[in-house]
């Protein structure tokens, strides 16, 4: 098993478009990457400032505390009953888990790693830091017998897309043939937006109605970044498959991988409190309906996008011209190419920036027809 050679980080490619967009004469409109903006609730301020006597080392497990407010919150908002405490997990946020994921399961050269194909650019470096073969795929019946690991990412970044029943379903059949550990991928599940998800709870990968009530072979993770915005936190969690765990566990361990004991009592904090998560949808509910009309009037059809934190959008043209076009009118977003080749054409527009913001940005779009044709 070896490490296969890393890409270049793709956001020092944007280097150029910040800049031309931070000349505009009202300032940057930056809605390139999700990054919360909005202020962390004072509830869970609180509880960190009170647990910052933390003289002992924390433990890799997690506090009982923080477990049995994990195994709660599957059980209240994700409709995933019957987690006992060893089979959750909190992480250093869930970017470090869905890059390394790969290589704690001892996967190496001659394995394959399944990512969605509008992907999240980690997916495939947790591969390339095992030395597996990362493959693009949204199809089950497309997996190749080498799979290993699935990853699954419902509501999707950056296409906003949603598995239903079915669809996770099938997956969870598919990678059980193959003998694979599949993952869902899921820190965006509380903001659904259109068509059933308005009303309808997002469904988990570990939903007894997908596993059939056995999370064997099935994990779920988990951010607080986006509900709670607790991105500085560093806030993340994992669940479902004892064993699966328990492996996880060991190799933490032994690699020093836990939480800092005042993030842990904040967690709980935050676990337990559904309020602020509500007011938080509620903010990026009003930037949206204030972005989204503003896109399609400035000639973008939006693709998907029925639930998260972004807008998956083309004008029909090389996705760097739509980019150059955007920083002109001092809006910066996300290129298309960032998330796989199939997408040549999109960018993303993140919702993660204030009110005054996504106001400003609505008004420039509506000139955004006049700007080089």
């Amino acid at each position: 098993m070896a490490l296969q050679p890393l890409p270049d980080y793709p956001w020092d490619l944007m280097v150029p478009f910040a800049e031309q967009a931070r000349a505009h004469a009202d300032g940057i409109v930056d809605l390139s990457i999700g990054s919360p903006v909005d202020e962390t609730p004072e509830i869970i301020r609180a509880a960190l400032a009170e647990a910052t006597d933390a003289h002992a080392y924390p433990t890799t497990i997690g506090t009982p505390a923080l477990r049995a407010a994990i195994v709660d919150w599957f059980a209240r908002r994700r409709g995933v009953s019957g987690l006992t405490p060893d089979a959750v997990l909190p992480t250093i946020g869930s970017k470090e888990l869905v890059a390394l994921l790969a290589f704690l399961l001892g996967l190496g050269e001659g394995d394959t790693v399944v990512h969605p194909v509008a992907a999240y650019p980690t997916y495939a470096v947790g591969a390339a830091i095992a030395g597996a073969t990362p493959f693009a795929s949204d199809d089950p019946a497309e997996w190749p017998s080498t799979t290993k690991l699935v990853w699954l990412n419902s509501p999707g970044n950056p296409d906003g897309r949603v598995l239903g029943v079915e669809e996770l379903r099938a997956a969870v059949g598919r990678a059980r043939e193959l003998g694979a550990v599949i993952v869902g991928d899921e820190c965006y599940a509380e903001l659904g937006w259109d068509e059933e998800w308005a009303h309808t709870a997002v469904p988990s990968v570990l939903d007894p109605r997908v596993t059939g009530g056995d999370p064997t072979g099935v994990l779920a993770i988990y951010s607080l970044s986006k509900q709670s915005n607790l991105a500085g936190y560093r806030a993340a969690f994992v669940g479902g498959d004892a064993a699966l765990i328990a492996r996880l566990v060991t190799v933490r361990k032994h690699a020093g991988l836990m939480l800092p004991a005042p993030l842990q009592a904040a967690m709980v904090v935050a676990l337990g409190d559904d309020a602020h998560v509500a007011e938080q949808k509620e903010r990026y509910r009003r930037r949206r309906e204030v972005l989204l009309p503003a896109v399609r009037a400035a000639g973008f059809r939006v693709d998907r996008s029925e639930a998260g934190l972004y807008l998956w959008v083309t004008e029909g043209r090389d996705a760097w011209e739509s980019i150059e076009r955007l920083a002109s009118i001092g809006i910066l977003a996300g290129p298309g190419p960032f998330y796989g080749d199939a997408y040549p054409q999109h960018v993303r527009l993140s919702l993660t920036a204030t009110d005054e913001r996504i106001d400003a940005a609505a008004r420039r779009l509506a000139e955004f027809s006049e700007v080089r044709g």
